[in-house]
């Protein structure tokens, strides 16, 4: 009996090791790779409070971010994390940016394996973006690899470094910023490369660089890569972003030119797909802004090595997940240094209560959806012009029209309390010639002819470029979305401080006051439209304005920050409960038709009060029919004259007749 058990025991032995190999060979044939992303979480390192459709939300924060991250570790601890870039300049903690590095830093509390430069890494301008990764990179904390495939050092060396890319130069070595890189999670080898967009190159002001075309970049790496590297999976961290147009969805247009790509990590266009986007192999995914969502996915590979989507979904950060202490530490540390390094000098703190809320403003994706007068706007434009007419100046001349685009403003206001915090959120871009973060204001001149042209870019191009929306003061208009391109404006005029209507004179010069990001654009509508849209801002008394540096408004020699006149503003209002805390006024309640849209298709309201690019066009639209015409006559005259008509007919008659007896022979 016994020898019979030994015998049995031996045979099971036996047979688990020849099981053994082929159970060993399944679970290295067997790859699955879970993955969590997120893209331009704009230095919101806390939880913040804003507008989704009508509704005030918390949601977001890194503490939260890495309580989910952890649960899944745990599950998988060979998760890939990875950021899609623009992961600075949003909220109060991006005025440390140079000296703390800090949201690249959190970044690396988070465990992000690679991540890439976004346009708004170089807000900062070159010292800036070197110094934050000098910092980063001394500080000895984890922070994530840096991947990016386009940046054209071979042309920048030949034609000679200036002072800007060599200062950018020589932080990207200290760094270690590479093409790809490549990372074992298990059994899986992933190469990972980032690129950085066209639209995301355009979006760089003053770009101190030269990048490489990104389609040809990334297909020149990925080529590197299947040349040099044995791996699994290609995956690309990418801020260039997806559009509704395919034909102008940049990482679709990247998909489709580079197949090897697995997966791409899509920053850059704040979207939020609820799915992903697939070509080929391809899966594009994104997870929206500032970190309210965290991106979630597992694709296992197929009998062609290729993967396939296992799971994907977007988890909302809400108040419900609890916060990870030693992440929000982190973040803690950073925030107190913002009182002291930078509040102090305006006299603020980032938790003084500005004013009291009651009104319900747009969300900031109704600036981009909702072409009409939004509050939101509004009262951006009415700041600037508050604080400049209340402030010392050097010019006396009264605002007549402030200008508040779309792309400046990055949060809304929620309903309650209003903090300095929560003002600095809503326009957190930028610095000035003095080394201070935010973008000052500037004071140009712009004669009634070039302000109803104003009116006409926003009526007709903020149609097809939504970040160029105008939300004004003192300029009103209306518009029909229906007329005709370039002469959809009706009526424009201005508003003065007392709500009288003044005609606008086209020869006279008016004081328009913006920020100095949005001052830029204004002067480069002339190029980008080939001289045939004409904006020029001048001084007061004409002169063009060649150096914008020099318009910039200014105090007491300090420039006058666009965050701060938004700020001064909510604490001129006036305290109507008594409780010593100004409270929000409520004409922002409802609209004033600063900028009326009359959707009509009658022929009369089509054509009516037509300008000069109405004649332009039409006159463009009549000579190419009259050509049209007179080729369609030359060649009908060609025709009859050498018989081309009546030989084509004779031909067409034979090939019928061909036709005819071939069905015939067949039956």
């Amino acid at each position: 009996m016994k020898k019979k058990l030994l015998a049995l025991g031996l045979g099971l032995l036996m047979m688990l090791a020849i099981a053994m190999p082929q159970m060993n060979v399944f679970a290295d044939e067997a790859k699955i790779v879970d993955v969590m992303f997120v893209h331009d979480t704009h230095s919101h390192l806390n939880e913040f409070t804003t507008v989704e459709t009508t509704e005030s939300v918390t949601m977001g924060g890194f503490a939260r971010i890495k309580t989910l991250i952890n649960e899944q570790k745990e599950k998988n601890p060979n998760t890939l994390l990875l950021d899609g870039g623009d992961f600075s300049m949003g909220t109060l903690v991006q005025a440390v940016y140079e000296e703390e590095a800090a949201e690249l830093r959190m970044l690396g509390e988070l465990g992000i394996d690679a991540t890439v430069l976004g346009n708004h890494e170089f807000d900062y301008k070159a010292k800036g973006l070197s110094n934050m990764l000098n910092v980063a990179v001394a500080s000895g904390d984890m922070v994530p690899s840096l991947v990016f495939c386009n940046m054209d050092w071979d042309t920048m060396k030949a034609e000679g470094l200036t002072e800007d890319q060599q200062l950018i130069w020589e932080a990207f070595e200290n760094y270690g910023v590479k093409d790809y890189i490549v990372v074992e999670k298990g059994n899986v080898k992933i190469a990972i490369l980032g690129v950085f967009g066209n639209d995301a190159m355009a979006c760089v002001a003053q770009c101190p660089v030269v990048f490489k075309d990104p389609v040809e970049a990334v297909q020149e790496t990925v080529a590197t890569i299947k040349a040099n590297e044995d791996v699994d999976m290609i995956v690309c961290v990418s801020h260039s972003g997806v559009a509704e147009d395919e034909e102008k969805s940049e990482d679709e247009i990247l998909a489709k030119a580079v197949p090897e790509l697995d997966l791409i990590i899509s920053g850059h266009t704040h979207t939020k797909l609820e799915e992903p986007i697939v070509h080929g192999n391809t899966y594009i995914v994104s997870c929206a802004e500032y970190g309210k969502y965290l991106g979630n996915m597992s694709l296992v590979q197929n009998v062609e090595g290729r993967w396939d989507l296992a799971k994907y979904n977007l988890v909302e950060v809400t108040p419900e997940i609890e916060k990870d202490v030693q992440t929000q530490e982190a973040v803690d540390q950073f925030m107190s240094l913002v009182d002291e390094k930078y509040l102090a000098q305006f006299g603020y703190t980032k938790d003084q209560v500005l004013c009291t809320n009651e009104v319900s403003f747009s969300a900031l994706k109704d600036l981009y959806n909702i072409h009409e007068e939004l509050n939101l706007g509004s009262i951006i434009a009415d700041a600037y012009a508050y604080a400049v007419d209340n402030s010392d100046t050097g010019d006396d001349t009264l605002v007549a029209v402030a200008v508040a685009p779309s792309g400046t403003i990055r949060d809304t206001y929620a309903l309650g309390n209003i903090t300095v915090e929560n003002v600095f959120n809503s326009f957190s871009l930028g610095i000035g010639e003095d080394g201070i973060p935010g973008y000052p204001l500037i004071s140009v001149y712009l004669t009634g002819e070039e302000l109803k042209l104003v009116a006409e870019i926003d009526s007709t191009v903020s149609d097809l470029m939504t970040s160029a929306r105008l939300y004004t003061y003192g300029l009103w208009w209306h518009y029909n979305p229906n007329r005709m391109l370039l002469n959809k404006t009706t009526d424009a005029f201005l508003v003065d401080s007392n709500g009288n209507r003044v005609e606008l004179e086209d020869d006279k010069l008016y004081r328009v006051v913006t920020d100095f990001y949005s001052s830029q654009m204004l002067g480069g509508v002339t190029d980008m439209s080939y001289g045939l849209l004409s904006l020029v801002p001048k001084y007061a008394d004409g002169t063009p304005i060649e150096r914008y540096e020099d318009a910039v408004i200014k105090m007491d020699g300090k420039e006058l920050k666009a965050w701060t006149a938004i700020a001064q503003y909510m604490e001129s209002f006036e305290d109507t409960d008594g409780d010593g805390v100004p409270n929000m006024p409520d004409k922002y309640a409802q609209k004033e038709g600063r900028k009326v849209v009359e959707d009509s298709m009658k022929i009369g309201d089509l054509i009516s009060n037509p300008n000069r690019f109405f004649f332009m066009i039409v006159g463009i639209v009549a000579v190419l029919i009259a050509v049209v015409i007179v080729i369609y006559k030359a060649i009908r005259k060609f025709s009859r004259k050498y018989g081309i008509i009546t030989r084509i007919r004779e031909i067409k008659t034979f090939f019928n007749k061909i036709k005819r007896l071939v069905k015939a022979i067949k039956k």
